[in-house]
């Protein structure tokens, strides 16, 4: 009898070590599968092309020249400046009108606002490819094909970050918002003064999603743009691909060149994304 009650117990402490080890196990492998395509990116952007000289392979080198070709070749640097503006402004405007947006739909009593965040948050069934054709049509009768503004303001409306904001702004305890109503602030003074500074960390965390979301954008700047000063970073290395169809040390410098921004941001501000998963207002 005691020797089972100790091989029980053993059992026992052996089922949690087991499964811990399957799940770290399984997150070494998950972390592999993800990160090796990014090693093999950045390696192979610094070698030069395997070639054949007198029926001989010849190895690859490493190489810097592959970074100079790309800037010096293409106007690779103006396909960066346009998604990084592109990106920027998007994501300051969004940020402005969805945090306001939430706020009314999350305290503001009005007739229709809960169906109205209805209709809002339908919008997340909708596909981009379904609203691609009527999206076109708008922008090109409004004059806005070929210009900034054809990139930008289709691109500012996203239910994502108002539900996601709502959702934070409904978390956050009245009592602030009572005491600032009660000092004689208005509902402008309470968004302001009082609701933005407690959202910094939703609101950074947005910020990484939408900068990334634009950067990485590619269907609708090809529909809603054929002028070459307006071309994407995106647009760019897909035209690369094209042009350099063989030389593949040219189209990972370039992919290397527009990856790093983002994993730079992600390395900055990984502590807000993660704070921003717990939408449940002040701690």
């Amino acid at each position: 009898m005691a020797s089972d009650t100790m091989a029980t117990r053993a059992g026992g402490r052996r089922r949690p070590f087991s499964s811990r080890t399957g799940l770290t196990v399984l997150a070494v492998v998950v972390t592999l599968i993800s990160v090796l395509p990014v090693l093999w990116m950045l390696t192979s952007s610094f070698k030069t092309r395997d070639t054949v000289t007198d029926g001989k392979l010849i190895p690859t080198d490493f190489t810097f020249d592959n970074f100079v070709y790309v800037f010096t070749e293409v106007p690779f640097a103006r396909y960066l400046w346009n998604s990084f503006f592109v990106s920027a402004v998007i994501t300051v405007v969004a940020l402005f009108f969805h945090s306001m947006a939430a706020y009314a739909l999350a305290r503001l009593r009005f007739p229709g606002r809960d169906k109205l965040f209805g209709a809002i948050f339908a919008t997340l069934l909708v596909t981009a490819p379904v609203v691609l054709i009527p999206l076109f049509l708008v922008v090109r009768e409004l004059g806005m094909l070929d210009s900034y503004a054809g990139l930008i303001i289709p691109a500012i409306f996203n239910a994502f970050g108002i539900f996601l904001l709502r959702q934070f702004y409904l978390g956050l305890p009245k009592e602030l918002e009572e005491a600032a109503v009660i000092d004689g602030c208005g509902h402008w003074r309470v968004y302001w003064n009082i609701v933005l500074p407690v959202s910094r960390p939703i609101l950074s965390a947005l910020a990484i999603f939408f900068f990334l979301a634009n950067w990485n954008a590619f269907v609708w700047p090809l529909v809603a743009t054929s002028d070459q000063d307006l071309t994407v970073v995106q647009l760019g290395i897909a035209s690369f691909q094209t042009q350099y169809s063989s030389n593949w040390n040219y189209i990972l410098a370039a992919a290397t060149i527009a990856a790093l921004p983002m994993l730079i941001l992600f390395f900055i501000f990984q502590r807000q994304i993660v704070e921003s998963v717990k939408t449940s207002g002040l701690k």
